[in-house]
């Protein structure tokens, strides 16, 4: 039950009169001027109802911190202004139930909560419940997260005040938050490339398994047809060996069938996602293959969160790192910061620039039901890449780094091409 809103108004002196009553002067303006105190908007008009611990008529705001863990989060609070007090709060289980209450209660004391934590294994459930309670919440990227250099003690109650801290004074850089389908397909598609590595680790295996027993296959390429029949004709006196080398063939066949499961059911997925249009998009580049366009798409999401190439190339850690001072400019290799995913597909997709420019039967299939702008960025982009891959290679550039200034250009085309087609 609220009480009643008690205002009092005073008239005031002459000797206590503000500019503003100057320019009130005269008996019927002053019930003006009384409205006006009324709305406090001279903070003379003081609310005695409160409501949660405050006044209602103030606006106020917290800035909490979770240091996530698997079974409890430390949360730390920290008020708003320059002077608030920065406190640790306690540690709440790691279930919907009780950070549901903890925020809560937390929001009866304010009127709007920041919350924030650092990105982790426990995934974005925190930040979706959080924004579904009304209230901001970023996902601190880890990395960049600022640390004092003399700092010899880490503890979980420590890092959430820190965090509170730092959020407080807008010293923290959030990641993207992918929605719960996007989400979905992206791990689909790091589950296709959990499988190839596993492929890619089990032949080598085997090779190396051959070598050590001096059966090299010196007529053409691994994993070929050739090959294949190949390794069925080995066979080795000892019965351990013999196992041995089976049960790696057998490892091998496993991990292609289930490779081949996976990248079925990426192509069935990808037509009903919003993000298809913009896949089919990215396959206009030259390099820019099904699978390329769908880990780009999966990793990076809508491109139009960035606001120019160069944003997304540093996000993708394409770009030298640099350290300068005055007339001194001193750049070093590839920060190779950002998404690695990402990076690695155009990185393996810049390769068919090597090669002059032209489109491909294949290409011309792709390019089928495109928009006009479409085509013209993708032949824009691969006539200056094929250049510049070929200028670079001239300079005597080593072909990584001709490869990676490729790759960079590459994501700037991909870039346009994604401002071009918008997600459905």
């Amino acid at each position: 039950m609220h009480g009643k809103l008690e205002v009092n108004v005073f008239e005031p002196t002459d000797a206590a009169r503000s500019p503003l009553d100057v320019m009130f002067q005269g008996g019927d303006r002053w019930p003006a001027l009384r409205a006006i105190k009324r709305r406090g908007l001279l903070g003379w008009a003081e609310p005695i109802l409160t409501h949660g611990g405050r006044a209602m008529g103030e606006y106020s705001e917290a800035f909490v911190a979770f240091d996530v863990a698997k079974k409890k989060h430390a949360v730390a609070i920290a008020e708003g202004g320059r002077t608030g007090e920065v406190r640790f709060v306690g540690e709440v289980e790691n279930s919907p139930a009780a950070i549901e209450r903890t925020i809560k209660k937390l929001g009866k004391k304010y009127d709007r909560l920041h919350v924030c934590f650092a990105a982790g294994p426990t995934g974005y459930g925190l930040c979706r419940q959080v924004r579904d309670l009304g209230h901001d919440c970023m996902v601190v990227a880890p990395a960049l997260i600022p640390k004092r250099p003399g700092e010899r003690v880490k503890t979980n109650r420590r890092d959430a005040v820190t965090l509170a801290r730092l959020h407080r004074a807008g010293e923290l850089s959030g990641v993207w938050v992918p929605d719960v389908v996007h989400e979905a397909v992206r791990d689909l598609v790091r589950a296709r490339e959990a499988a190839a590595d596993d492929l890619r680790r089990k032949r080598q295996q085997l090779l190396s398994f051959l070598l050590r027993h001096g059966r090299i296959y010196e007529t053409g390429g691994h994993w070929t047809l050739a090959h294949r029949r190949w390794l069925a004709h080995q066979s080795f006196e000892h019965t351990a060996q013999q196992i041995v080398f089976q049960e790696k063939i057998d490892a091998i066949e496993d991990a292609v069938q289930r490779l081949d499961r996976l990248d079925e059911q990426l192509r069935a997925l990808v037509p009903t996602w919003s993000m298809a249009r913009v896949v089919e998009a990215y396959q206009a580049m030259r390099g820019a293959s099904f699978l390329v366009a769908v880990i780009f798409a999966a990793e990076i999401g809508d491109v139009r969160r960035f606001d120019t190439p160069p944003q997304l190339m540093a996000f993708l850690g394409l770009v030298p790192g640099e350290r300068s001072t005055g007339d001194t400019v001193r750049r070093s290799s590839l920060t190779l910061a950002g998404n690695r995913r990402a990076r690695r597909a155009l990185v393996e997709a810049a390769w068919t620039y090597r090669y002059p420019a032209r489109v491909s039967e294949t290409l011309r299939a792709r390019l089928e039901g495109l928009p006009k702008a479409v085509r013209d960025i993708a032949w824009k982009g691969q006539v200056r890449l094929c250049a510049r891959y070929r200028r670079l290679s001239a300079a005597g550039k080593k072909p990584p780094v001709v490869v990676a200034a490729i790759a960079r250009e590459m994501a700037a085309f991909l870039w346009a091409i994604g401002r071009e087609v918008a997600p459905s």
